[in-house]
């Protein structure tokens, strides 16, 4: 299996914290290729709106080939798009995104930053996009991002100067990275900040053009390149093995959730920048002509530079920590200067590439992967020194202040292990996504503490710091503690070790709905995160709910057991919805939180505390129709919750789709993004339009109009557009009030598009055959009206329905006009069926 790690330069390896991944142990080459990066004293920062949106071949090139320091920032975690991998949207698809993005530096060699931005969705114009997210805020994180990393070069992905071309937040990126630039210098800008950071001017801004901003490569051909720099992005990196592109193509490739698998390419080619700020370089190949990257750029670097580059050239490709004591000199120059930016950046890069050519490996860890305030955990500590240099441990410090001295020689290939534990503070903080610990707005999260902002990851609290000496000078090596164990298959397998509540619940299903006013059994779902835990489960409910019993004794021995409870719920006799949440009281402690486990193999396991919320609605629903066959898309929750409304759901793989299976259903639904990420439905077709043929229903749910499987996507012509609405309380007009799917068995009205979230929906078709019958007219504000939202056509005895609405948003959200909607889109044609019965009869 392709590791991303393999060919990391040895500074990544320890400024991200190696959270659930085995820690990097770099090779000789890669060692030289981080002495070489110590001797640049240089800052790319690449800006756009999200996860995917970083152009890793630039990217790339600058941490690779020019060595520069480089990082993205991304003004949004991508909360807002689709998921191709799991059932995880909104806050947990940006945790996702997050980490594929930490994956696609460390693979890239850069850096990654963000602001408190979300991502709501997809926008049309950056007037919108502004007016969601606070501008202000934005724009301070901007600023701050420029004045901590202090970038000598802004790289924009998107163009300014086209508001309404494209998505509302990459317009928006360039425009708050064009002001950021000017107000990063301005010290009446966001003066508090100035308490942590100084103000910075970068030397010049570019946007990262391409022909396709063009329109084709013709015309970019035909352009005016005057004040465009062609950046050759081409380069073969000898020590890697790998082309510039190999290596963006396998960062691109992190970005599993959205798809983004790519082929890498080999040979010369170019990425192009636009000059659009600052002073212009003269020497047209190189964009940092004119700035001092240097030593020479910091009062007393001259000497350090002269130190790393000796180091450089004698390097020992077979012994490389014969290159120590001239590191550990150039440590202590570094720690003489008076520039705290570089002196910080460069202490960390030395003290990293000294471990890495002494072969030394510390580490601490804990028993458990999970423990609570006011615990203590036994921990196993490790130190070996794998080279010749001489060195000790002389002591170990602890997070809750335990000082472990050890003065202990580190000899040659002598492993040191040690057992300890340690206190976790009642103060301690739980380990979960800084930015989901308060509530946010539509478009902002909630950060308050400014250290925080832009940070990709939470900071662990629970840390163990080895202090090393070598040549006379200590060395501090700070590692979270991290939990192993060793599985059967993977062998070796690290997780985070993670600071959670006493006990967490949740009922088992996130949103409830209540088809008539029958009462349902729940389960609440409680998780003992200690030992001995006993206290009582209620229920609270919406106004005119009832839940019985009233409360339920939990007892509950051992860590990591679950409980399950079962209360029964009494819905109201109308229409209704609400929260319910379970409240664990412990002693004179109340819990309402949930524990969101993230487990995927491309990511580090994630666990994530939330809100413990489910939806609970009554609806006003009739149905018709009982079994429904499900053809798996791009991962979406439409299956389970056609059961919440009493359908019997069955998912059908590809290979098992015939006449035979076909016909045991009602009606058979294809989830979001088959046609476009199923192969297999290529060679089955044919045999879903039979099923409709003889008198089944077949609703195909949104695809893209790019990279569809299947020629031919409907019984007849029917072409897919780009055309959205993306504002959830556009008006939706009924086209055509008689048609059966508006009145059977549900009456459809304007009342069943209220409460719709994030958008009405997306790819619309914008042409099809006579045969299909639009029935839903919607538009954003100042667009012609989009009729492409619900198609349907008879097709021999049976329905051919095709739908771009967002139900897969709207169902996770309760929003019982969808569920009407949607059952209706299930049962058309049954009422004709039924008439047709009574008159035989």
């Amino acid at each position: 299996m392709f590791r991303p790690y393999f060919f990391l330069f040895i500074i990544l390896f320890y400024c991200f914290p190696a959270q659930a991944q085995h820690p990097k142990k770099p090779t000789s080459s890669e060692i030289h290729q981080a002495i070489e990066k110590l001797n640049f004293l240089g800052s790319v920062l690449y800006v756009a709106a999200h996860p995917d949106d970083e152009n890793t071949r630039l990217i790339s090139h600058m941490a690779n080939g020019v060595k520069a320091r480089t990082a993205y920032l991304s003004l949004t975690r991508g909360d807002g798009g689709q998921n191709l991998i799991g059932p995880e949207l909104k806050e947990l698809l940006g945790v996702i995104r997050t980490q594929e993005l930490l994956v696609a530096r460390q693979i890239d060699g850069g850096e990654q930053l963000f602001t408190r931005a979300d991502d709501f969705g997809y926008s049309k114009h950056p007037d919108e996009t502004l007016a969601i997210w606070n501008e202000n805020e934005v724009l301070s994180d901007v600023v701050w991002a420029i004045r901590k990393f202090q970038p000598d070069i802004i790289i924009n992905r998107f163009d300014h100067r086209s508001p309404g071309t494209t998505h509302g937040h990459h317009t928006s990126s360039a425009l708050l990275s064009m002001e950021a630039f000017d107000s990063a210098a301005d010290k009446s800008k966001f003066p508090n900040q100035l308490k942590s950071v100084d103000v910075w001017q970068a030397k010049r801004e570019f946007f990262n053009t391409s022909w396709w901003f063009y329109g084709s490569k013709e015309k970019f051909d035909a352009a005016d390149k005057t004040n465009q720099y062609a950046v050759e992005v081409g380069d073969f990196y000898p020590a890697l093995g790998l082309s510039n592109p190999e290596i963006a193509a396998l960062s691109r490739s992190a970005h599993k959730s959205q798809g983004f698998g790519n082929t890498g390419t080999r040979g010369s080619d170019f990425e192009y920048l636009e000059l659009v700020k600052g002073e212009a370089p003269k020497d047209k190949n190189n964009i940092f002509e004119g700035i001092d990257t240097s030593w020479n750029r910091v009062k007393g670097g001259k000497p350090i530079g002269v130190l790393l580059k000796e180091v450089q050239y004698h390097y020992n490709f077979k012994n490389p920590s014969a290159s120590i004591p001239k590191l550990i000199e150039a440590y202590r120059l570094v720690q003489k200067l008076e520039n705290s930016h570089w002196k910080t950046i460069k202490s960390e890069d030395l003290k990293n590439v000294i471990a890495a050519c002494a072969g030394l490996f510390v580490e601490a860890v804990a028993e458990s992967n999970l423990a609570t305030p006011n615990s203590n955990i036994k921990l196993k500590l490790e130190a070996i020194n794998r080279s010749a240099q001489n060195m000790a441990l002389t002591s170990i410090v602890l997070s809750d202040g335990t000082r472990i001295e050890k003065n202990t020689d580190l000899k040659f290939n002598e492993s040191h292990r040690f057992e300890s534990q340690i206190n976790i503070p009642s103060t301690t903080s739980y380990s979960t996504p800084y930015w989901l610990e308060s509530k946010g707005t539509l478009g902002m999260y909630k950060v308050d503490d400014q250290s925080l902002i832009g940070l990709p990851e939470t900071p662990k609290e629970i840390i163990a710091t080895f202090n090393v000496s070598i040549e006379g000078e200590t060395l501090a090596y700070t590692k979270p503690i991290v939990y192993k164990t060793n599985d059967p298959v993977k062998g070796e397998v690290y997780k985070p070790f993670e600071i959670v509540p006493e006990v967490s619940a949740h009922i088992a299903e996130p949103v409830i709905i209540f088809a008539d006013d029958q009462q349902k059994d729940i389960q609440v779902v409680v998780k003992a995160n200690r030992t001995n835990l006993e206290g009582f489960v209620q229920l609270a409910h919406p106004k005119g709910w009832q839940v019985y019993p009233e409360k339920q004794n939990i007892a509950i021995s051992n860590k990591g057991e679950e409980q399950t409870l079962t209360f029964t719920v009494i819905p109201p006799k109308n229409q209704s919805e609400g929260l319910m949440t379970p409240m664990v009281h412990i002693g004179n402690d109340i819990f309402t939180k949930k524990l969101v486990e993230i487990n995927y193999d491309h990511i580090p396991f994630q666990m994530v505390l939330l809100p413990s919320e489910s939806k609970v609605v009554r609806l006003d629903i009739k149905k018709k129709g009982e079994n429904i066959g499900y053809i798996e898309g791009a991962g979406d929750v439409v299956p389970e919750s056609l059961r919440q409304i009493g359908y019997n759901v069955a998912i059908i793989k590809p290979e098992d789709i015939n006449a035979e299976t076909l016909n045991r259903f009602d009606a058979i639904v294809v989830g979001i993004r088959a046609y476009n990420t199923v192969d297999a439905l290529k060679f089955k077709q044919q045999q879903l339009f039979d099923f409709v043929e003889q008198g089944g229903n077949l609703i195909v749910q949104y695809n893209t109009n790019g990279g569809l499987v299947v020629e031919q996507l409907a019984p007849y012509p029917l072409e897919l557009s780009r055309d959205r609405v993306t504002d959830e309380h556009s008006k939706v007009v009924l086209l055509n009030t008689t048609h059966e799917l508006l009145n059977y068995p549900n009456k459809i009205t304007q009342k069943d598009f209220e409460g719709w979230v994030q958008e009405r929906g997306l790819y619309f078709p914008d042409k099809w055959s006579k045969e299909f019958t639009p029935l839903l007219s919607m538009h954003d504000k100042n667009e012609s009206p989009k009729e492409g939202s619900l198609l349907v056509a008879k097709h021999g005895k049976g329905h051919y329905i095709y739908t771009g609405l967002s139900f897969f948003r709207e169902f996770p959200e309760g929003v019982a006009g969808a569920y009407r909607l949607f059952a209706n889109m299930l049962s058309v044609g049954k009422e004709t069926i039924k008439a047709d019965v009574q008159l035989k009869d």
